[in-house]
């Protein structure tokens, strides 16, 4: 299905298409996805969303450092995400199937899922709650920089990447920081 998506988009891709492309027959492929074209695509994106994930545990997995995680993580994201041939086609051609997953309640999920993953990286070296905060700041500066590409900084450029963490995530995560032992002192002096 990614390499009909690549090629077609999801408007011109059908089941035969499909089905020619992985050398099956039509009835086989229904045999397995009852639902159709719907149950294939269903199965092809949580595929690539668990290959995406796991390609940036590998990742960030590895970082020695807070800095060293908010780069890699971004760099590995952003590369996968641009680097996808069927996600290049459709932000290219068929904007209308990713956008509605890139707003409002649903940019909310994505959000969500994806700070989720990333929080348990930075925590090594972060609260909890600041290992949230700075996931979500991250996810943020990749959807952004992915959607909206700029000439300055390409996200897939680990010294782009790097700049851009270390003038304005990692001050950012500095300030969270000082904030919440702030208000953790004044929360203290308060109880006695």
């Amino acid at each position: 299905m990614l390499r009909c998506l690549a090629r077609q988009g999801t408007q011109k891709t059908t089941l035969d298409d499909v089905a020619k492309e992985a050398g099956l027959s039509r009835a086989t492929l229904y045999r397995q996805f009852p639902g159709g074209k719907d149950a294939v695509m269903a199965a092809v994106v949580e595929t690539e969303v668990a290959r995406f994930y796991s390609g940036l545990a590998v990742a960030m997995g590895g970082a020695r450092d807070l800095e060293e995680a908010l780069v890699v993580g971004m760099v590995e994201a952003a590369r996968r995400i641009t680097e996808h041939r069927a996600l290049a086609y459709l932000f290219e051609l068929e904007p209308g199937v990713l956008l509605p997953h890139l707003a409002f309640g649903e940019m909310d999920k994505l959000l969500d899922e994806a700070s989720r993953f990333a929080a348990p990286f930075f925590a090594r070296w972060l609260e909890p709650k600041q290992a949230s905060r700075a996931a979500e700041w991250a996810v943020r500066i990749v959807l952004t920089y992915v959607t909206n590409p700029t000439e300055r900084t390409d996200l897939r450029d680990a010294g782009d990447a790097r700049h851009l963490v270390r003038t304005f995530v990692l001050p950012g995560i500095q300030a969270l920081c000082a904030e919440q032992t702030i208000d953790t002192r004044a929360t203290q002096e308060a109880t006695r």
